[in-house]
């Protein structure tokens, strides 16, 4: 029996975004929840959930829910590291977690928001480290910290089998989002014996899929294929206006220039100023100046 790679956005939505149990499960392996405050049932939300504001950025999160207690969790799959993933992650944070207040019930009723982001791409420069925890920490006191946002960023080119004792559903789940494979026929018994991840490994299965959603399986490969080719192109030459300048703001123009020549040629190509937009992490208006 083949399957499907549960990375690609087809996929993984069809996984996390309509099977609650397995969503459920895949936050508690993953996320850094207080002992005895599991997560037992989730709601769906929208993506308009939150009021859009004209003057600020649409944005696009993979997965959206909030649980019974009022936590809400934003979950993203990103194949790419872009030089500006970290700002749209706090940007959608933030605004989960500030837009609340519209509700008018005051500061102190105000949810904890947890954004968990799988990231397809090495980005840390940290060759042991895969799993990145954040949150607001004293600078010199490391056990104060202010609730309301963390995040945790999954590095899983990084994540190996583990030689020490880990959470065993967090590294059960970790191999299913790393080894399973477009085209994977064999899945390895322990993960089948969880039953969320038997439940996620057969949404994987080829023969669920229609033929439209197997097409636009393709089609997000080949976007994929496409924004690597231009990403190490745009990551070579910011690179060099970075070094040439030998200085900071050298080195942020660098990351700047990457995203728009990124962006210009997903423009040619054909992509639309909106998904360009999120893609490269450049605004609408940027997108649209860059346009031949």
């Amino acid at each position: 029996m083949p399957y499907l790679d549960p990375k690609n956005d087809v996929t993984f939505k069809k996984v996390f975004a309509e099977h609650p149990a397995v969503l459920i499960s895949f936050l508690n392996a993953l996320l850094p929840l207080p002992d005895g405050q599991q997560i037992s049932r989730i709601e769906y939300l929208p993506a308009d959930v939150l009021p859009v504001q004209p003057k600020f950025k649409n944005t696009i999160v993979d997965i959206r829910c909030v649980d019974n207690t009022g936590r809400y969790f934003l979950v993203e799959m990103q194949m790419l590291w872009t030089p500006l993933f970290e700002t749209r992650v706090l940007y959608n944070a933030s605004k989960a977690f500030s837009q609340q207040g519209i509700k008018g019930e005051g500061y102190g009723k105000l949810a904890p928001v947890y954004s968990l982001n799988i990231v397809n791409q090495l980005f840390s420069q940290q060759k042991a480290i895969w799993y990145h925890h954040y949150k607001l920490t004293h600078q010199k006191l490391r056990r104060k910290h202010l609730p309301g946002m963390e995040f945790v960023f999954l590095e899983l080119p990084n994540f190996r089998h583990p030689k020490r004792l880990v959470k065993r559903e967090q590294e059960l789940w970790m191999r299913f989002m790393k080894d399973i494979k477009n085209g994977t026929t064999m899945i390895a018994s322990d993960l089948l014996q969880v039953p969320a991840i038997a439940e996620a490994v057969n949404v994987l299965e080829v023969s669920g899929y229609s033929k439209e959603e197997l097409e636009r399986y393709d089609k997000y490969w080949d976007i994929v294929n496409t924004q690597v080719s231009f990403i190490q192109d745009a990551e070579a030459r910011g690179q060099k206006i970075g070094e040439a300048r030998g200085e900071a703001t050298g080195e942020a123009r660098g990351s700047i220039k990457t995203a728009k020549i990124v962006a210009v040629n997903l423009l040619k190509r054909g992509f639309s100023v909106a998904d360009v937009a999120e893609l490269t992490g450049l605004s609408t208006a940027e997108v649209a100046a860059l346009q031949p």
